[in-house]
């Protein structure tokens, strides 16, 4: 029976990567001092996090975020911050309280959340080694940190 049950959970792992749609491509300035460009990003799995600075929800995150980035670097993993703050200066205020050492993207005109259907604060899209966006998780609450590490490792170990 488990041995059936494995073989289910396994075809269905493969028909869900199969159906995984094409990550959208962009180039955004970082605050790092640089543009990024997802479709270099390939081979490494990533998470892309929209948020803005009036947004309560993304200022308890950030800092989990940060530990999650730290946790698994090493493995192929990184998350990018994609703030959509019309005003920069918005985002560096916030990120001046709130440190974090992953890049941090700006999409002040709104053209990457539109990309990716972003509807909600905070958003996070995550992206496989291949490009491919695997799953899309909207808001945040105390506790969803579990599930988004369930995401990163099952989609490092592919």
């Amino acid at each position: 029976m488990i041995r059936l049950l494995t073989t289910i959970l396994l075809a269905l792992s493969t028909q869900l990567a199969a159906a995984a749609e094409p990550s959208p491509d962009f180039t955004l300035a970082s605050n790092k001092g640089d543009n990024l460009r997802l479709a270099e990003q390939r081979g490494k799995v990533i998470m892309l996090n929209f948020w803005a600075s009036w947004c309560g929800p993304c200022r308890q995150e950030m800092p989990l975020l940060d530990e999650l980035n730290a946790r698994y670097e090493a493995a192929g993993f990184q998350v990018w911050g994609v703030n959509v703050d019309s005003k920069r200066a918005d985002a560096e205020q916030m990120l001046g309280k709130i440190p974090v050492e992953f890049p941090v993207l700006f999409d002040s005109k709104g053209e990457v959340s539109k990309l990716f259907g972003v509807d909600a604060m905070p958003s996070s899209v995550f992206i496989d080694r291949d490009g491919k966006i695997r799953h899309v998780h909207r808001g945040f609450r105390d506790g969803d940190e579990a599930a988004y590490k369930k995401v990163i490792k099952e989609l490092i170990r592919e």
